[in-house]
């Protein structure tokens, strides 16, 4: 059995999971399933529950018995937001268009200054980057999951929004490389191409997919390559450096769900 690294935390792998497959099975995923699913992918029983109870407690799953009457959970409403508007990122099939910028202005009281410090690390963790103190900006197109995303944390009253273009006086080029650490990104596509591509390419000289096997490459090569749409926000390839390891990582993601995303649905059940 493989072991679960820290980039493969067990709660990380539930959530994975239940995006991946989980939230298309009918009803609540019974408690005993999830361990088996999990064991697949090195995470044992104590873990699954320790994490599912943490995951309880964030809203993200809620109880619920099945029609057999084990217990089991299913995704609360907030959770089914949350899967449904990273879909538009990760299974993202081509290269986003340059539909210019979408700004998050914000000012929060100093009595409030706590929420301060969460709206700055929401905005970040969705990809937006840092144009001045209280001004973040972001692709156009991730407007509307911003504000879903402040709304749930009823953060929308602190925050204004903004849609227009980068007018100068730097080249837009330069500047985005002041808002976003483009080197940290492009090393963690790198960590990906590194993890995944010798997997895809292992599978690309094999004519049989066995179920199990592609289940747990699969939910391995998803809980790594879903938190890349949001360390990288999709930035205009005209304003990225040359050689830009983002493009051949999205097609390595891609390639793996072509081959095994279905395949592994038959080990789920689903």
């Amino acid at each position: 059995m493989i072991n679960v690294s820290d980039q493969h935390a067990p709660r990380s792998l539930i959530v994975t999971l239940y995006g991946a497959y989980g939230r298309f099975v009918p009803g609540p995923v019974p408690v005993a399933e999830l361990i088996r699913l999990l064991a697949a992918v090195g995470v044992d029983a104590p873990s699954v529950r320790s994490s599912v109870s943490r995951l309880k407690r964030r809203g993200l799953l809620v109880p619920a018995r099945t029609a057999q009457g084990a217990a089991g959970y299913e995704l609360s409403p907030d959770a089914r937001q949350l899967l449904e508007d990273g879909d538009r990122r990760i299974y993202a099939v081509a290269p986003p268009e340059d539909d210019g910028w979408v700004l998050a202005v914000f000012s929060v009281p100093e009595s409030e200054r706590q929420k301060r410090h969460v709206l700055r690390s929401r905005l970040a963790g969705l990809g937006f980057g840092t144009a001045a103190p209280g001004v973040w900006l972001a692709p156009a197109r991730l407007y509307e999951e911003a504000r879903h995303t402040l709304e749930r944390l009823r953060l929308d009253p602190y925050v204004d929004f903004f849609r227009g273009d980068h007018l100068g006086f730097a080249a837009t080029a330069d500047a985005v490389a002041r808002w976003w650490d483009l080197a940290a990104i492009a090393k963690e596509h790198d960590a990906f191409l590194d993890r995944h591509a010798p997997v895809l390419h292992a599978w690309e000289s094999r004519e049989d997919t066995p179920p199990e096997e592609a289940y747990r490459d699969y939910l391995l090569a998803l809980d790594s390559w879903r938190h890349l749409p949001y360390t990288d926000p999709g930035l205009p390839a005209r304003l990225l450096p040359e050689d830009w390891p983002g493009g051949r990582s999205a097609a390595v993601f891609r390639g793996l769900h072509s081959r095994l995303r279905d395949a592994g649905a038959a080990f789920v059940g689903v």
